[in-house]
């Protein structure tokens, strides 16, 4: 009868109830009611089903580090806002559309706290994805030579929370620019994004260019925008120094 039971869960791929039916099955100690039993089944089944919905998301975004919130540091000299960051926690900033914007020099965290914020998004079930700026306007630049552009341009604006990761490393040509505010544009109250940088934010407009577009992309952005800008020294320096 088991045999059976567990033949047919595997077909319909209730993957956590077989592993919880087989626990059950093994732990002859734990005496269950049968609503008990069927409430640890349907617990397990949902709790596997979010786990592995979880483990897509954040292949999905493809994240530059394994990131976590309880690592960020907040010595003092890093001038963080412990409570602030500790807030985009629960992704109260991706339900009202807000925006983040990470400035601080090389080396200081920036991409970490980036990465820790989208691999908290994607365990509260949203869709994230991150990406180096740079290789994303290659990535564009070369999908309107094949044709695929609206596509990927149409997969960005669906995403509920957007990461660009060391932003303004070289000022933008002019295809780079009018990309930039196409995705800005389409993300503008619908979506939030995540910009990291090393540059001010003050010197943004000058990396973007052409004042009336620049005008127009900071505007969108930082209009409904936390800021963070770490201080403090290269943290990879200090972990070198450490070893």
């Amino acid at each position: 009868m088991n045999e059976q039971t567990l033949e047919q869960m595997k077909q319909l791929r209730l993957h956590g109830m077989i592993r919880a039916f087989n626990t059950s099955l093994s732990s002859q100690s734990i005496d269950y009611t049968n609503d008990e039993l069927v409430a640890y089944l349907m617990q397990s089944e949902w709790d596997d089903r979010q786990n592995r919905r979880i483990e897509r998301l954040t292949r999905a975004a493809r994240f530059r580090y394994s990131a976590v919130m309880e690592a960020i540091d907040y010595a003092p000299e890093r001038n963080i806002d412990k409570n602030q960051v500790q807030r985009f926690a629960s992704c109260g900033f991706i339900d009202k559309k807000e925006n983040i914007l990470i400035t601080g020099s090389t080396g200081v965290g920036k991409s970490y706290m980036a990465s820790a914020i989208g691999h908290q998004a994607c365990s509260t079930g949203r869709k994230v994805m991150y990406f180096n700026t740079a290789k994303l306007f290659t990535m564009l630049k070369a999908s309107k030579a094949d044709g695929s552009y609206l596509k990927q341009v149409n997969k960005l604006e669906k995403q509920d929370l957007l990461i660009l990761d060391d932003f303004g490393l070289k000022p933008l040509d002019n295809i780079n620019r009018h990309s930039f505010m196409e995705i800005i544009e389409d993300r503008h109250g619908k979506r939030s994004t995540i910009i990291a940088s090393q540059l001010p934010v003050e010197a943004w407009h000058e990396i973007i260019g052409e004042k009336t577009i620049a005008d127009a992309i900071l505007d969108r952005l930082v209009h409904t925008a936390h800021r963070i800008d770490i201080k403090g020294e290269s943290m990879r320096k200090k972990l070198r120094n450490n070893h």
